[in-house]
């Protein structure tokens, strides 16, 4: 069943059950990539609710476990997010033990984050989840997909 929220015979995008008027010519590439997105992280946003992590959680965990001891601010700078929008979410893997702190040898006042190995686990699982439904989407699209994937995310990243 297919609800429409288009004109006859506007252009349209088929997404599910729900038909999306096209008012810009890159209108179904943005409808694609939010859909995407959504399909590409919902194995894994169901895997980290069952843990009582989200999203934001998980792309701490992410980060952290590529950074080799990364500090604060550092994964601030990546993140891009303002020391509010970190603290909660970053406060739970600490309580919950999924993030250690130790201090920078080098440097003693700096604080050096490193997942446990309940933390890496569950970054494992979740990255899992979402390596799946990209590696299935790069084989169906066919050769050069994966390619031109990351050379049009690279792009829109840099902005």
């Amino acid at each position: 069943m297919s609800r429409s929220v288009a004109k006859p015979g506007a252009a349209r995008l088929q997404v599910h059950d729900i038909t999306l008027k096209k008012l810009d010519p890159l209108d179904d590439a943005l409808a694609l990539m939010y859909f995407g997105w959504r399909g590409m992280t919902r194995a894994a946003d169901d895997y980290l609710a069952t843990v009582g992590l989200s999203r934001v959680h998980h792309r701490i965990l992410y980060t952290v476990l590529r950074s080799d001891g990364i500090t604060m601010s550092d994964l601030l700078a990546i993140l891009q997010i303002s020391k509010q929008a970190l603290h909660r979410p970053m406060k739970h893997l600490l309580d919950e033990g999924y993030v250690a702190v130790k201090r920078d040898p080098a440097r003693h006042r700096f604080k050096l984050l490193e997942l446990t190995p309940a933390g890496r686990a569950i970054e494992r699982i979740a990255s899992g989840h979402e390596r799946k439904v990209m590696a299935r989407a790069f084989r169906k699209a066919g050769a050069g997909s994966e390619a031109a994937w990351s050379a049009v995310m690279a792009e829109a990243a840099r902005d």
